[in-house]
């Protein structure tokens, strides 16, 4: 298995609506995400005696990697009440527990205790992959499930309470469970063979029978749990089916290990659980390692701690991968590891991988005409959510990532190799209809943000035609959109357009373009952006430049950030080119009247000789200057024109301000500034230490040398 380090040198609607994760699409654009069997309810959103932590996007910090980056702690006697969001009679619990400790939560449903307990413990977390530059201890959540052995209705009470160990409850997903299905008529049962349906005896030589037996047919997985203790190989043309994923369990940490297959494998309906408590990549601990060979399936499938949920290599061609879940895994969710052509993952729910969660590697032969769709991720917390490195006409549709968490983003697109013989991105690469929210992350190893969708040269420049559409992306912690070179030789990103996305709350910057090359934007809309609409600087430096061209329909992210030599900080703004600058000067400024040509704008226009003048004998008069943001200004120097023709006058004004021109407030009360030639003609206001504002406006009820208010400049300062 491969792995380098992934570092750097240098439309839908999402909500959280009563702590449910919803997802509301456009017109004529599908939903992004997979239709799942359950709804998840986040644990801050539950009624709880516990102590709520987060939201942080710190790594190596438990809330960081908690789903919406907060979750629920728990002592002894302390407990999270859900109220239940449809009718169920299962639940899957997010949790984690401090490293090295195991117990159990107590289970309460309206409020009584149920016979049955949820097993928690820390065994497949704390993963340490000291040989990845930048990573730290990760993986610190882990799934429990369990059947409550009765139904629950919409609007009940589902508890769970901590007993002898600390827990901390991240999310509950609710669902209804079927009941098992039945044997298929033909079938080769597993228990026929020998297999031990109490998971005590080994059923491996059953399942090896089974599958023989049952060529060109179905082996059949009742209900129970079964164990196996070596891997199985040369499978196919042969359907493994259970009675469903919560019936039927297998207990491996290696199902299917082979190199080849003459294909028309299907599985299906059952779960596989692992024992990886550690990630050995020189170990097949893997659900799927190698081939199922063409014409194969995996649907309905509950995978949960292995390193890898499948590992695919050789020839898959046709291959789907749909409705399943993959949890909990040290490493990929599912990695197409070169020579995958027509390969279809849709409608699949992967949680808290320590990798990619989705992956298409091109090595040794390219994939082709190949695609992830509707697949719903959450938690990656070592990498991307979806990865994209190298592959002809790849696509990526109607997916929903969220909270990645380090060294990755919510998708990847990227050249980068890891090993030779690498076949780059050629032909379209087709990014549609995907919805990023909480995506990107801080790469440790250069301190260097990256984006939540990554379009990334790393090893070679970018010549494929690529196509990004209709994208959704919310409270990224840093940029939206990153062109980048991340192996640091400056290769170009060519032939990007990005039309149609809707950008809310990201950090920092919208595009972050650190990439000799050109895009294309339109219909491009953002709001709530951090700190400027673009950061342009090309790394290395005098490698060229990235030429943003817009095509129209494009708004709210017109600024650009100004110093190449810093990086921007979550909502830090633009650095200030001169501190002791005077923000007024040259700003829109309006008054409520003015005396024929002495104009507002006379007030800033930087001539201590020119002025404003208000209309006469018709106090009070307001003057106001827009600064342009908001500021925490600390001074004030009001000035009358210097000449002595001037005569000392007191001017009785009150300081207002506001933050978005239509609610002020008093900085400073009403007060008398005496204005002298023989001083300069100026008076100093001092604000207050907790005055922000960006709107200025001064109020002038009296003037004892003209009956108007009156000045030829007013400058504001941040120093005091």
């Amino acid at each position: 298995m491969r792995r380098t380090a992934r570092g750097m040198p240098a439309a839908m609607v999402v909500a959280l609506s009563a702590g449910l994760l919803t997802a509301t699409a456009p017109a004529a654009h599908a939903a992004a995400g997979a239709d799942l069997p359950f709804t998840s309810v986040e644990a801050e959103s539950a009624t709880t005696t516990g102590t709520k932590i987060g939201p942080d996007y710190t790594q190596g910090t438990l809330a960081s990697e908690a789903s919406g980056r907060q979750a629920v702690r728990l002592s002894a006697g302390q407990r999270v009440e859900f109220t239940v969001p449809r009718a169920a009679n299962a639940v899957n619990l997010a949790y984690s527990v401090p490293d090295g400790q195991s117990g159990s939560l107590d289970v309460y449903v309206n409020g009584t205790k149920i016979s049955k307990t949820l097993p928690v413990t820390s065994k497949y977390s704390y993963i340490d992959t000291g040989w990845i530059p930048g990573a730290k201890t990760h993986h610190f959540f882990d799934d429990a499930r369990l059947l409550l052995g009765q139904n629950v209705q919409q609007g009940d009470k589902v508890a769970f309470q901590a007993t002898g160990t600390q827990a901390t409850v991240d999310v509950a997903d609710f669902e209804q469970v079927g009941q098992a299905s039945g044997q298929p008529a033909g079938s080769v049962s597993v228990t026929s063979k020998g297999a031990d349906p109490s998971g005590n005896g080994d059923s491996t030589q059953a399942f090896r029978d089974a599958i023989a037996a049952a060529q060109g047919g179905t082996v059949w997985i009742p209900p129970g749990d079964y164990r196996l203790t070596s891997s199985l190989s040369g499978v196919q043309n042969v359907t493994l089916q259970g009675a469903g994923s919560w019936y039927s369990v297998v207990h491996t940490s290696r199902f299917i290990d082979q190199s080849s297959s003459s294909g028309n494998v299907h599985i299906k309906d059952f779960a596989v659980m692992g024992e990886v408590t550690e990630r050995v990549d020189s170990n097949p601990d893997n659900f799927v390692n190698g081939a199922l060979g063409p014409g194969s399936s995996v649907s309905g499938m509950w995978i949960q701690h292995m390193k890898v949920g499948l590992w695919l290599m050789g020839n898959n061609d046709n291959l789907v991968v749909e409705n399943s879940r993959i949890l909990d895994t040290t490493a990929d969710g599912l990695n197409l590891n070169g020579n995958a052509h027509g390969v279809r993952v849709r409608g699949n729910f992967l949680r808290n991988q320590g990798d990619d969660s989705l992956a298409m590697w091109s090595l040794n032969g390219a994939d082709s005409n190949s695609s992830f769709e509707n697949n719903t991720i959450s938690q990656p917390n070592l990498a991307n959510g979806i990865a994209i490195y190298g592959g002809t006409d790849i696509a990526v549709k109607n997916n929903l990532v969220s909270d990645t968490n380090a060294l990755g983003s919510g998708i990847a697109i990227s050249n980068q190799k890891f090993l030779d013989p690498f076949s780059p991105l050629a032909g379209t690469i087709t990014v549609d209809g995907n919805t990023l929210v909480r995506a990107g992350a801080m790469n440790p190893n250069w301190n260097h943000p990256m984006g939540a969708l990554r379009v990334d040269s790393y090893d070679s420049a970018i010549n494929a035609t690529v196509n990004i559409t209709n994208t959704t992306i919310t409270d990224s912690p840093y940029s939206a959109f990153e062109f980048v070179s991340g192996g640091g030789q400056g290769y170009p990103v060519r032939n990007v357009t990005v039309d149609g996305a809707t950008v809310k709350n990201s950090g920092t910057v919208v595009v972050q373009a650190e990439a000799q090359g050109a895009a294309t934007f339109r219909n491009v809309t953002a709001t709530a952006v951090g700190v400027a609409g673009v950061y342009n600087c090309p790394y290395p430096a005098n490698s060229g430049t990235f030429s943003l061209t817009d095509g129209g329909g494009n708004s709210g992210w017109s600024s650009t950030w100004s110093d190449c030599s810093t990086w921007p900080q979550p909502g830090q703004g633009n650095p200030d080119p001169d501190p002791g600058r005077n923000l007024a000067k040259g700003r829109p400024a309006t008054a409520t009247g003015s005396q024929d040509v002495y104009t507002p704008g006379k007030a800033v226009d930087g001539d201590a000789n020119s002025y404003w003048e208000s209309t006469n004998n018709a106090f009070p008069q307001s003057w106001t200057v827009d600064l342009g943001s908001s500021y925490a200004v600390r001074r004030l120097v009001l000035k009358l024109p210097p000449s002595s023709a001037w005569g000392a006058r007191t001017q009785t004004i009150t300081v207002l301000g506001s933050t978005d021109g239509s609610t002020y407030s008093t900085v400073v009360g009403s007060a008398g500034y005496r204005f002298d030639p023989a001083s300069g003609n100026t008076a100093t206001v001092s604000l207050p230490a907790s005055t922000t504002l960006r709107y200025l406006r001064l109020s002038v009820s009296a003037n004892t040398g003209w009956p108007a208010g009156q000045f030829s400049e007013v400058e504001a300062y941040l120093t005091s």
